[in-house]
């Protein structure tokens, strides 16, 4: 539901903005409040209060885990405030006192209505934390899509009140994401005081297990910490490159991510327990399998899935958002920014699955640091294909530069994996994945011939698009079950 009221959403957001300097402005804006949710909230704290408080609970009982979830939520609190209003008066001193130039005036407005979502989404992570404790996912599991369904209701039913033009109807959505925020919060409440927590403020912060998460917590910060600070530096080139340029790749995100979000991010999820299980019981051997399994799975859902998106962008760029202030020109800067995510889309998903391998082994220091020194790299090759690529393609520059070093990430962890786990059954994975790419490639061809065919035959586009996708599928679907009939078979059914 997230995902699909998230594309919904991004269409409407097409159809009102386009890629205005508005909408890049809010997207830059925006990867702000994200830089601290994930340090804050689902990211580094999650990753360490989940395990301490899940272990109080089931050691000390409920009352000692509710006073060590609100030490740790009191100090997120005052933690958050203190960015919160000191962000907001800095940014408004800013304003008032320095000339900057049309971007960043057009940023920092955003950036200030949206900073306090800081302070509420964070503490929303925490509480879908312990909710989760309580094995209790409905809530938790709710949250996200009520963003997507306020945003999607002040689009269609607001903007008219915050002005005439976008750069000020895009207000709207600001304040729309903080009512956002404010509810997902609200949300929260009801729920955990049912289940016998109560929230409540506690400034005893030498209790040991509050030390614990915070140590654990540190390494994972940091490393985050340096990366998220390079998405929001990369958002910054973006809108150097174009004021059209951080809208464009969003809207390529929105289409790479919807297959990652579906399998890969499912697909790592549930490697976790699976890892860690195999490894508490040594059973290296079988952890390698595991691997290896999900890689070949990968292999054969992700390759298509990028042949696919890269020989459809165009039409599939023009049936989502071309509609309203998204034009021509836009649909051809999200084009060239989906031609070059596309061929990353099995890498995000294999970092996804190597990630996971090392929490399994209590290991968060390797992937952290792995991902500290590409940040650099990628800060290098931002620069270098902005400065060589042409004009209309230098932010597909910045999404190729995230490609790469996705690309060496995983070849870095695959190898270090090697070294811990024992031998994965590299052979064979290379073997399914250059199968894969020729089944994928055929595939490709049969999509993009019968687009062609149908769409001159006066058909409306998506039923171009459909028969182009269905009949690529079959094609697919054919030559895998020949090339493939194992590994194939496993991805089809649920297998051990």
């Amino acid at each position: 539901m997230s995902r699909g009221l998230g594309l919904i959403r991004e269409i409407l957001m097409a159809n009102y903005f386009g890629t205005s300097l508005a909408k890049s402005a809010f997207d830059v804006a925006f990867k702000v409040p994200n830089l601290f949710r994930r340090l804050f909230g689902e990211g580094a704290l999650s990753a360490a209060f989940i395990p301490v408080f899940s272990e109080s609970l089931q050691k000390e009982g409920l009352e000692e885990a509710g006073k060590l979830a609100n030490r740790i939520m009191t100090m997120l609190m005052m933690t958050l405030l203190l960015i919160a209003v000191g962000g907001v008066i800095v940014i408004s001193i800013g304003l008032h006192f320095i000339s900057f130039g049309e971007k960043a005036t057009a940023v920092l407005p955003l950036l200030r209505i949206m900073l306090p979502y800081v302070f509420f989404i964070c503490l929303v992570a925490l509480a879908m934390g312990i909710l989760n404790s309580f094995h209790h996912f409905t809530i938790p599991a709710f949250t996200p899509v009520l963003l997507n369904v306020v945003w999607i209701i002040a689009l269609l039913f607001a903007l008219p009140y915050f002005g005439d033009n976008a750069m000020e109807q895009i207000y709207g959505v600001a304040w729309a994401v903080l009512l956002a925020g404010v509810l997902q919060l609200s949300l929260q409440i009801p729920a955990l005081i049912k289940f016998g927590f109560k929230p409540r403020l506690s400034f005893d912060w030498k209790d040991q297990r509050v030390k614990k998460v915070l140590f654990l917590m540190a390494p994972v910060a940091i490393g985050m910490g340096v990366v998220q600070i390079n998405v929001i530096v990369d958002g910054v080139l973006a809108l150097y490159v174009g004021d059209w340029a951080p809208a464009a790749l969003t809207y390529a995100e929105r289409l790479i991510y919807l297959p990652l979000g579906i399998f890969a991010t499912a697909l790592g999820t549930v490697l976790l327990p699976t890892f860690s299980h195999q490894v508490t019981r040594g059973q290296g051997d079988d952890m390698c399998k595991t691997m290896s399994g999900a890689l070949n799975a990968l292999m054969l859902v992700m390759i298509p899935a990028s042949i696919g998106l890269i020989v459809l962008a165009e039409p599939l760029v023009t049936l989502l958002f071309e509609r309203g202030k998204f034009d021509v020109r836009s649909t051809i800067y999200t084009m060239r920014a989906v031609w070059f995510y596309a061929p990353g889309l099995l890498f995000f998903s294999i970092y996804k699955v190597f990630v996971p391998a090392f929490y399994a082994m209590q290991d968060t220091k390797t992937p952290v640091k792995v991902a500290v020194s590409m940040v650099f790299l990628n800060l290098a090759l931002n620069i270098l294909f902005i400065i060589t690529w042409p004009a209309g393609y230098r932010h597909a520059g910045l999404a190729f530069a995230t490609v790469l070093t996705s690309i060496i990430s995983c070849i870095i962890l695959g190898w270090l994996l090697h070294n811990r786990v024992g031998r994965l059954e590299w052979l064979n994975i290379f073997s399914v994945a250059v199968r894969a790419f020729v089944a994928s490639i055929f595939m490709g061809l049969t999509s993009w011939y019968l687009y062609r065919m149908i769409i001159e035959s006066d058909v409306s586009q998506i039923l171009a698009i459909a028969g182009a996708v269905f009949g690529g599928i079959l094609i697919y679907f054919v030559l895998a079950t020949l090339l493939c009939p194992q590994e194939f078979r496993r991805v089809l059914r649920r297998d051990r």
